[in-house]
Order: C-alpha cells, then structure tokens, then sequence
C-alpha cells in the first residue's frame, strides 16, 4: 500500500437516514399517478415495481408493450396491476407519456430507459410539451453523510449558462421545492468563488441582485445570501472566520451554482467524494419529472419518486385551499 493509500480518509458510509425520512413522509400522502416513458430494461422497471410497492406511484407504462412485458418476465417483476399504453420507440413513449399529463391522466412524468434529452424535447414542445411562465429548471437533492440536512443543489442539469433572468426561476423553483418537502427554513446561498461581490466575476454581481430581488419580493419563500463560496455557505466555521453574518451562511439547504459545470462537479463531487447520494427532480413544467440514472442507487430512485409525490401533495393543498 502507498502512503497516499494508506493516508487516504475513508468515504462516509450512506445510511440514507434523509431519504427514508423523505420517502416515509411522502408515504402519508395518496400515491402520485406517474406516466413512465419507455421502462424498458431491469432498473427503470424495478424502480417503478418498487415505488408502488411503497405507494409512492400509481403508474402507467409508456412504451413498447410485449418489450415491457418481456423485461418483467425475465427479471421476475410482477406489472400486472399497471396500466400499459403502448407505443412503437422511445420518442413516442414520451410523447405520448406527455400526452397522458396534457388529459390529466398523469401527475407526473418519469423517465424510463430512453436518454433525456428525448424526455424532455417532448416536454419542451411549445405547442405540444408541458411549458409554463416559468424556465425548466433540475435540482439535485443531495443525502449526504455527516451533514444534518438535505443539501438541493441547482441548476446542474438543464440549462447550462443561465442568465439572471433564469436564475430568478431557477431559484424560485428550488425554494419551492424545499417548501414541499416539508422544511420550515428555505436559506438559499448564491455561490461563486468569493464571497465578496466583485465586478470582474459576473456570478457574484448576479447573486448581488437575486438577493436584492428577494428584499423587494421578486423571489419569495426564503432567506437569501450571496455571494457565498462554498465553505461559507455550508460551513458555520468558515462563515466565522469570514466574519459573515446573516440567516443563511453556514446554514444554507439550497445551493444555487453559476452555471451548470459547476453544479455538476459539485454535484459528482459529493457524490464520489464524500458518498453521497442525489436524488433527482425537473421543475418548472406542468407537472414534476422525475429523472433517475441507471448509476443511481434504489433508495436514491425511489426519493426521487418521494420527492415529485410530495410536490404533488403541495400542489393538491395548494388547490383545495384555493377553492375554500
């Protein structure tokens, strides 16, 4: 063994105590009705067979039906209980998995084995897909060991160098998420390298003025702070010796990143690191989309199932409300 090997800490075991709080929670509320585009190959089936186990999901399956069934059939998974529509390919299954949300047949949207840009350029069909005012944005909901809380990460998947006008959305979608999940504390920190705000970095200036936005309640929810670096935002030590004051450095849950490269390095980096686990939801749209990763873990597909069925439930609260 080298010296490097031998000095090398340990990764964190995972023990999912966060996710299983998250699916636990999500399991007092009524399963979501979920379109499943193309669950074609053991995982995506898996994960959906498990899911409705939990009652988490109410699927339907969205894809070449004998294919669908022949997966089932040699992997030992019972779907006879599921609803399937067939369609020829991967496109089709997610055209018409959109279609069943555009009916009001589906709450959700899950991607199966197809790849996602397929999923979401059915999403994003102007006249087709499932738009709102709001930009399509991904968090990342990260479970990571030794950390007291959920950390969502955004936008590391989407929309890869946004502008401060996406940023405000992709915020804003982020703190909504976090609200449905149940956290009575939204602190939402806007990362950049620094955090002093600095003309020649274009992410601090940006973070300057979301937090602005946020006094005079163009983004509403949370507490802002910003610019942070990471250590600072995370990190009650780091943000002291900065000599940082505010609600949010130190204690952030949400990570808002300057552009979609850093995100997904932060991201990976929890991930491979420090063991961490993400589960993964698109916002935005209609309804919530649930993207998984054949890489993922189970526990870390089913949260992602947890968590666009408890968004679901905030939105169902959200209308009854609306109507008393």
């Amino acid at each position: 063994m080298s010296v490097l090997e031998a000095d090398a800490p340990p990764v964190s075991r995972n023990n999912h105590e966060k996710f299983h709080k998250l699916i636990a929670t999500a399991q007092k509320h009524q399963p979501v009705k979920v379109a499943v585009a193309h669950p074609c190959d053991q995982v995506s089936l898996e994960s959906v067979v498990e899911a409705a186990k939990l009652r988490l999901v109410e699927p339907i399956l969205v894809g070449p039906q004998d294919r669908i069934k022949e997966v089932a059939a040699q992997h030992g998974l019972d779907i006879s209980s599921f609803e399937i529509v067939d369609a020829g390919y991967s496109q089709e299954s997610a055209a018409k998995a959109v279609e069943l949300v555009r009916e009001g047949r589906a709450e959700a949207l899950m991607k199966g084995s197809l790849h996602t840009d397929e999923i979401m350029s059915a999403v994003v069909k102007r006249d087709t897909g499932l738009r709102t005012s709001r930009r399509i944005s991904h968090c990342f909901i990260m479970d990571v060991p030794d950390h007291d809380q959920p950390l969502v990460i955004t936008d590391a998947a989407v929309n890869i160098a946004p502008d401060l006008k996406t940023k405000v959305d992709i915020t804003q979608n982020a703190i909504d998420l976090v609200r449905a999940l149940g956290q009575k504390e939204v602190r939402v920190a806007v990362l950049s390298a620094m955090e002093s705000v600095n003309p020649d970095v274009p992410s601090t200036l940006e973070a300057a003025a979301l937090c602005k936005m946020a006094d005079r309640g163009q983004i509403t929810g949370a507490q802002l702070d910003g610019p942070l670096a990471l250590d600072n935002a995370i990190s009650p030590e780091a943000a002291a010796i900065k000599k940082i004051s505010s609600p949010v450095a130190g204690r952030a849950n949400v990570l808002v990143v300057p552009d979609l490269e850093a995100g997904n390095m932060l991201a990976k980096s929890l991930s491979f690191l420090a063991g961490a686990d993400a589960a993964g939801i698109v916002l935005g749209a209609k309804v919530p989309i649930i993207l998984t990763s054949r890489a993922d873990e189970e526990t870390a597909r089913l949260a992602s199932c947890a968590v666009a069925q408890l968004l679901v439930a905030a939105r169902r609260a959200d209308a009854a409300a609306a109507i008393q």
